[in-house]
């Protein structure tokens, strides 16, 4: 297999195709995904100049699963915030904090799920159950809450969106997840 410290070489043609050169096989985006879902650690290079060019293909792959599907991940709010960050001063925290905040979440996330099948077993509901909507709501104000506040620790001439506008796009995106929940529930309940 052809690696590249540890990694799996993709390679992107000219003519967008891309080659896995561990499997020596043509893959899709959609490999990659499920490659990335898997842990899989892969470099894409461009196979004429050698360029690295994973962040963009990580990011083709994110805007194809967004629009694939109706359940969106990036609410428009916080695309609203990340686009406000190109070019400003905090441009250089925020892939760092997003990293830290991403790690944490999938840690309290496998938490959570240990938390499911210790309350609920191996019964319907322990299988089907994602994440109690209260954990949830209270994840997405403390990350919130974190976030302006090391905005505000590494700038303290920004001020902060108005408070009333924060509240509403929190609101928006917890009644986004009732929703989700909703519709689960409707789900577990079809099958019983």
């Amino acid at each position: 297999m052809a690696k590249h410290e540890g990694q799996i070489v993709i390679k992107k043609y000219a003519n967008r195709r891309l080659y896995n050169t561990g499997t020596s096989t043509y893959v899709t985006l959609d490999d990659l995904a499920v490659m990335v879902k898997k842990g899989e650690d892969f470099i894409v290079q461009d196979a004429k100049s050698g360029e690295d060019i994973t962040h963009s293909v990580l990011t083709q792959i994110i805007f194809e699963q967004e629009s694939k599907t109706g359940n969106t991940l990036l609410p428009i709010s916080f695309l609203r915030q990340l686009i406000s960050f190109y070019g400003d001063q905090m441009q250089m925290v925020v892939p760092s904090y997003l990293e830290h905040s991403m790690q944490a979440f999938t840690e309290q996330q496998s938490q959570m799920r240990e938390q499911i099948n210790k309350a609920f077993g191996d019964t319907p509901l322990g299988k089907n159950l994602q994440v109690p909507l209260q954990l949830v709501e209270e994840q997405v104000r403390r990350n919130t809450e974190m976030f302006h506040q090391a905005m505000q620790m590494f700038s303290p001439f920004i001020t902060a969106p108005p408070v009333k506008e924060t509240k509403k796009a929190e609101a928006k995106d917890i009644d986004e997840l009732k929703e989700q929940l909703r519709a689960l529930q409707t789900k577990l309940d079809n099958l019983g």
